[in-house]
Order: structure tokens, then sequence, then C-alpha cells
């Protein structure tokens, strides 16, 4: 089990108790992915979606990021990266497909504290599934520095950043 956010938040599998439809950061792909094809994910099995809220108010999402496997091509991986891989033409990785938090508590950590959790669950289950990196797809050249501030690697001419695994699970204590 992953380990849970300090304080009064916790972070869980969307279900239906959630309160998708006033959830907002600011980025219209991600408001719309979350209000309107999250829970059909979820029920097909396409992303695992984990939403993190507070205790007392457990429907108000206040952000959220979703997991699913994956796998890339070995040429693709950064030099700096692929001394912590196996060396077969695609690797097996977890994505991080989506990271958002709710407009109003932006700037607050819980991007980190999302992305501490999501590192942990995919460390956790690399071992049963069979993962050797962490991959993030950033929206835009901000969230790529986010995620090379907390260790990413970015691949070539793209927003697309690995984690290898091994590393990951060290990020995920932080």
């Amino acid at each position: 089990m992953a380990k849970q956010p300090s304080g009064d938040l916790r972070v869980v599998l969307l279900d239906e108790q959630h309160d998708r439809g006033s959830f907002t950061c600011g980025a219209e792909s991600l408001d719309h992915y979350l209000k309107t094809q999250a829970g059909q994910d979820v029920r097909r099995k396409a992303n695992a979606v984990f939403v993190l809220s507070e205790v007392g108010e457990p429907a108000r999402i206040l952000g959220y990021y979703t997991l699913c496997a994956m796998a890339v091509s070995q040429g693709d991986v950064p030099e700096a990266a692929r001394k912590h891989i196996p060396r077969y033409p695609l690797v097996s990785a977890t994505l991080i497909g989506r990271l958002a938090v709710a407009r109003e508590h932006q700037g607050q950590r819980l991007g980190a504290v999302l992305l501490a959790d999501a590192l942990q669950r995919a460390f956790e289950s690399a071992s049963t599934v069979g993962s050797s990196m962490v991959v993030v797809d950033a929206l835009d050249e901000s969230a790529a520095g986010f995620y090379a501030a907390h260790g990413f690697v970015r691949l070539h001419d793209s927003l697309r950043l690995v984690l290898p695994m091994r590393l990951a699970g060290g990020r995920a204590e932080r």
C-alpha cells in the first residue's frame, strides 16, 4: 500500500462518491478527462485514477493522477537512464499519464504529494507487473520542469520524461 500523505489528506482510487464535476485545474484537457472519461477508463481498466482529498471532505477532489502500463523503445531512453534498465528492444514502464491539482490549491506542494504517491505505487507494483521505469508526458515546459526537478530525465526532443524504477522508490519516500 502506498504511503498516505501527512495530515488530513488521503489518496484513493476514484469512485462514484468523488465530485468530478466541480474540479478545475486550469488545463482544459485535464479537467475534461476527469469530468468525462476517467470513470469509464477505471471501469474498463484502461487507467487507474487516484484522487487526493481531505479526510473531512472526501468527495472534494484536490488533485488527481493516472497510472497505466506501457512500453518504451530502448533507443528512446536517455543515456543517463539507460544504465538502470534492462537491455530489451522494448522496456516495460509505468506511465503517469495525467497529474493535476485544483486551481485553488496550486502552489501548496500538492503536486509533489501526488507525484510521491504515484511513484510509491509504481515502485510497489513493479515487481508484480514488471516495470523498469516511470514515464511522464508533461503537458508543457513548466510541467516538464516540475518532473525534472524530481529527478526525471527528458527523452529526446519531446515533453516525455523517464525515471528508472530503482530510483523511483527512493524519490517516493521524500
